[in-house]
């Protein structure tokens, strides 16, 4: 993956929900009691809490989006309206799931999340999707994309689980670089009002096998990613262990202690913006 450019092709991964949901039910049957409670790199939440929100956005992507089920009125006009309503359901999913007992919690697990896989594994991912992936800038997404965003999701929080456990991660090729892929999606909108001269070119670098290089170049209008140019002079080089990448975009690692372990040649100024790219919503 290290020597493709990324950032150019749709993500086509709807077939590693299911791989990565068979591994989510592995691990919570594998835990003891007391892990259940540990915590984890989300400040508020434990064991418990990430795999009660695990079942509980699965149920309600299946509810709000393949069942049309409306039970209130989303009334959201502002940015800062999504972050609330998605914090607010949140917080009242993983306060009623939290307090299954882990028999019962796995055992509607595993047949929200093959629901849940048998749903995105049966879309058109060229149609449009009921929900834009907003922290992106998109007012509109496609199915692709919305799949892609479900698949960090359960990723970054099963993730969060094995390093609050001390187990083994998920950081394989095949299922941690489309997750890495799709966080970079938001390169183009975190950047949209830095305006150096048209023509510069940023690289970001995912270091490590899952990892991969996102060229980004500022155009006449907008950001873009691009291939890689043998003529382009870079303004800046990023690079970022794979292990500390997916807690930087997920709000899982305070900003000072990510730029320690963080390399930046080049334009210090324009690099700083990477290190703002959350890709989640809340």
């Amino acid at each position: 993956m290290i020597g493709q450019a990324s950032g150019l092709d749709p993500i086509l991964c709807a077939h590693l929900l299911r791989e990565v949901d068979q591994r989510l039910i592995e691990l919570l049957e594998s835990l003891a009691p007391l892990e259940w409670d540990l915590q984890t790199v989300a400040p508020l939440w434990k064991v418990r809490d990430v795999a009660a929100h695990l079942l509980d956005t699965a149920l309600r992507k299946l509810s709000m989006v393949r069942d049309s089920w409306q039970v209130e009125a989303a009334g959201i006009h502002t940015p800062q309206d999504l972050i609330a309503l998605v914090n607010r359901l949140n917080r009242e999913g993983v306060t009623v799931y939290r307090r299954l007992s882990p028999p019962v919690l796995i055992g509607i697990m595993k047949i929200a999340c093959e629901e849940n896989a048998r749903f995105h594994e049966s879309l058109d991912p060229f149609a449009p999707a009921v929900f834009a992936v907003s922290w992106a800038g998109e007012d509109m997404s496609l199915n692709w994309f919305d799949t892609a965003r479900e698949l960090t999701e359960r990723w970054h929080h099963q993730q969060q689980i094995r390093h609050a456990t001390n187990r083994p991660g998920i950081m394989t090729p095949n299922l941690y670089h489309p997750v890495l892929d799709c966080f970079m999606r938001g390169l183009p909108h975190l950047y949209r009002n830095v305006n150096p001269p048209a023509g510069t070119v940023l690289l970001l670098e995912i270091s490590g096998e899952c990892g991969g290089r996102w060229f980004l170049s500022k155009g006449a209008g907008k950001w873009n990613f691009v291939q890689p140019s043998a003529t382009a002079d870079l303004a800046c080089q990023v690079t970022i262990p794979q292990e500390l990448a997916w807690r930087l975009f997920t709000k899982g690692i305070d900003r000072e202690s990510a730029r320690a372990q963080v390399v930046v040649n080049g334009d210090r100024d324009l690099a700083e913006r990477i290190f703002h790219l959350t890709a989640i919503v809340g």
